[in-house]
């Protein structure tokens, strides 16, 4: 089952999730790759009325998210807490494999969530979620506390050539795949048992201003005409 979340509170780019990008809402991309991924389900947890007033594919339902999870405050772990909630009435089972499709992640593939969805199914992890590469410079970086200066890694890293860091990756927020009674009843991502699936840079575009938007947009029009050639 994909989850599909939205609001209409967006202060980056104000409409974003329902502002056109190659022919079809922001928000649409997200469950379109969905269902070519074989989603048995698609939930839209929203605020957002146009969307819970529309006429959706027969797998497709929107859910009205309640005012407080549509604040800037909301974390995506309560918003995704109230739709496995039982008392949401879903009826959702523990066992159900949740992947979770955020809007502003439109240049994700159908290979990408099944690569994800695959990583879960391995026993060591409770998490799968997409990354990309970072700059590993970031391996230097450190917080500075009463007027101490603590490393956030290794703190060998920090005098080290950067030429030998290791390679660093980062959430690029695209996918992510849990079972359902797993994160209602860890009450959320955090876990040290997560499987990583690394995507490229260009397919991590994460639309948050006009500018990304405008990337997005280029993106998609190149693979467009890719793929007629």
């Amino acid at each position: 089952m994909a989850i599909v979340p939205m609001r209409g509170g967006s202060k980056g780019l104000v409409g974003k999730n329902l502002r056109v990008l190659a022919g079809s809402p922001l928000y649409a991309h997200a469950i379109n790759t969905a269902i070519a991924a074989g989603a048995a389900r698609v939930l839209i947890s929203t605020d957002i009325e146009p969307v819970l007033a529309a006429e959706h594919p027969r797998s497709v339902s929107a859910i009205h998210r309640p005012a407080h999870l549509s604040t800037d405050d909301a974390t995506m772990s309560d918003v995704l807490l109230h739709v496995l909630d039982p008392k949401t009435g879903l009826d959702i089972d523990e066992w159900t494999t949740i992947v979770l499709l955020q809007p502003t992640s439109p240049l994700r593939s159908v290979g990408d969530v099944h690569a994800t969805v695959a990583r879960l199914e391995q026993s060591d992890i409770d998490l799968a979620m997409t990354v990309v590469e970072a700059d590993k410079g970031a391996l230097k970086y450190g917080a500075v506390v009463d007027g101490r200066f603590e490393p956030l890694a290794e703190p060998s890293y920090c005098f080290a050539n950067r030429q030998t860091l290791p390679e660093v990756y980062r959430p690029n927020g695209a996918v992510y795949a849990f079972k359902a009674g797993w994160f209602l009843k860890n009450g959320g991502f955090v876990t040290e048992r997560i499987g990583a699936v690394q995507m490229p840079a260009e397919r991590s575009v994460d639309v948050d201003c006009i500018q990304d938007f405008d990337r997005a947009a280029g993106l998609l029009l190149l693979r467009n005409r890719e793929g007629a050639a």
